[in-house]
């Protein structure tokens, strides 16, 4: 059993941001569906508890469960919907990550997940077909649609082999996706689909500003950045042990002379060839794919290099 936790951890740690979002998303599944077996032979119904996951259309109810704008877009019931989505998020991230970072990725599933979650709103609270109407959201089909646009717009010529179809553009993929949506809205999942195009319009914003130079996702990452430094720190941060015992007196010319000794060997130190070229091969990998790629050694190596060398 041991080993088994040992292999998950180590696959996690070396796991890119995308098959992360994707074990995530299977892991809340199978949480669920679990929960759901459970309940039924127990005589429960698990559905009021899915509601706290679920993104709910009235502002009222969301003061309640604010998360919910996050665990909506990482949780999906049904096995059609996770396998889709998976199968989805998964084909157009691995093209995603071959011209942007995985940073961006994250960055643009949250996007998407949230504008999705805010079109959703808007369209129940003030469309009349949904007058009286409370809706639930779940699913992270409106992240995934955003990473299909965006690569899209990016890449409009790329070709990929689609099963009984053959070679296709990913444009072509994008148009009759959003049509396929749009003829959906008269329907069942009208709530779903408004969704979809709240994450379609963040893939669309992502994918045309970064034609101009302008990368949307930076605030957000350097937000994660900032938040992963400032615990990073937290975490090596050792509070002093108080000491009762009174200090002896010391010479006051015998003290400077020491600090003074110290400040100058401090100011001297100088990296050595081998901490050099360790905090080298950590920085570019910073500078390629972010802080939040780095595995929780390189963070120690990078933290301990510096001190060294301060």
């Amino acid at each position: 059993m041991t080993h088994i936790f040992n292999n998950i951890s180590y696959r996690w740690k070396n796991a890119s941001w995308l098959l992360k979002i994707v074990y995530i998303n299977i892991a809340i599944f199978l949480i669920l569906r679990i929960a759901a077996v459970i309940a039924f032979f127990a005589g429960a119904e698990i559905i009021p508890w899915i509601k706290y996951i679920e993104y709910p259309s009235e502002i009222a109810v969301l003061a309640h469960q604010p998360w919910s704008i996050i665990t909506y877009m990482f949780a999906q019931y049904d096995v059609l919907h996770i396998l889709f989505n998976m199968l989805w998020l998964y084909g157009f991230g691995r093209l995603f990550l071959e011209f942007n970072s995985q940073k961006q990725l994250l960055a643009l599933y949250i996007y998407g997940g949230i504008l999705g979650a805010i079109v959703f709103m808007l369209g129940y609270n003030f469309l009349p077909a949904f007058n009286n109407i409370t809706g639930w959201l779940i699913g992270s089909s409106a992240s995934a649609i955003a990473i299909v646009i965006a690569t899209a717009i990016l890449n409009p010529n790329y070709k990929v082999g689609l099963l009984f179809i053959g070679q296709i553009s990913l444009k072509w993929i994008a148009i009759i996706t959003l049509i396929i949506f749009f003829l959906g809205l008269s329907g069942e999942n009208s709530g779903g689909h408004m969704a979809h195009f709240g994450g379609a319009l963040a893939g669309a914003l992502y994918g045309l500003m970064m034609q101009h130079g302008i990368d949307i996702t930076r605030p957000f990452n350097r937000m994660l950045d900032s938040i992963a430094n400032s615990f990073y720190a937290l975490k090596d941060f050792k509070w002093p042990k108080s000491n009762k015992a009174k200090a002896p007196k010391a010479n006051k010319w015998n003290d400077n002379k020491n600090n003074n000794n110290q400040s100058r060997s401090t100011n001297k130190a100088t990296a050595s060839p081998e901490d050099q070229a360790e905090l080298d091969i950590i920085l570019d990998k910073i500078k390629k794919s972010g802080y939040s790629a780095l595995t929780a050694d390189e963070k120690k190596r990078l933290f301990d290099v510096s001190k060294r060398i301060k």
